[in-house]
Formats: C-alpha cells, structure tokens, sequence
C-alpha cells in the first residue's frame, strides 16, 4: 500500500513563497512520474506540476515562472517551490504518483490519471 504524505501548506500574503513536500512511503518516487494537484471548493482538480521519471516537466499556465517541481530520490521526497504566490493560488494542494495515463503524450501528466494521492495540504494566500 502506497502512502503519501504533503506537508508545508500554511497562510502567506500575496507575492510570498512556500515549498510543499510530499513523502513517500512504500514507493520509489524514482521510478515513474509524479505530480502535485491542487483543488479549491467548487472547481475540479487542476494539473499544477508534475514530473517524469527522466525528469521532463510540465506545468500549469497558470504557475509557469511561479512554481516549481523537484525531488529528492535519495529521500524519497517530492517539492513543490511556489514562489509569487497569488490569492488564487488557495487551494488543498495534493502529491500524487503511480502514473496511468497517456504516456506518450507529456502534457498527460497533469491529467488526474494516477493511482496513488496523498491527503492534501492547505494553501491560503491573502491579499
């Protein structure tokens, strides 16, 4: 059984920054692709970051410049640096990791198609 755990999520103002982690257990994040989702009431759940097993990655528009992916094989250990931040970057924000979508299509990876999600961790940006 996989399990993910996020942690790092809190409050920050408009234009500060946060660095997610999502660690691993009973899974190898070096071993496939993995990605960090984010959902806010109301809206469905966005792609935000991911990245593949060769380390391609692929992000949202919306956070292109803002946010970035990373890993840590040797810790088992996935990041999420948000820089920027935005008031409408508040949302749960979730790791997730065992990849079943497209893979031939890269952009895939922001697709909700995996198997393995953590709990979440709550991102509140004030303006």
């Amino acid at each position: 059984q996989v399990h993910l755990v996020e942690s790092g999520g809190g409050s920050v103002e408009a234009g500060g920054s946060l660095r997610l982690s999502c660690a691993a257990s009973e899974y190898t994040f070096s071993s496939g692709s993995m990605a960090w989702f984010r959902q806010s009431p109301g809206n469905v759940r966005e792609g935000v970051a991911a990245m593949t097993y060769y380390g391609s990655t692929f992000y949202a528009d919306s956070v292109t410049g803002r946010f970035t992916i990373s890993k840590d094989n040797a810790q088992n250990l996935l990041y999420l640096q948000m820089n920027a931040l935005k008031p409408e970057d508040t949302a749960m924000y979730y790791c997730a990791t065992g990849f079943r979508g497209d893979a031939a299509r890269g952009g895939a990876r922001l697709d909700p198609a995996y198997a393995y999600w953590g709990q979440g961790t709550q991102v509140i940006v004030s303006s």
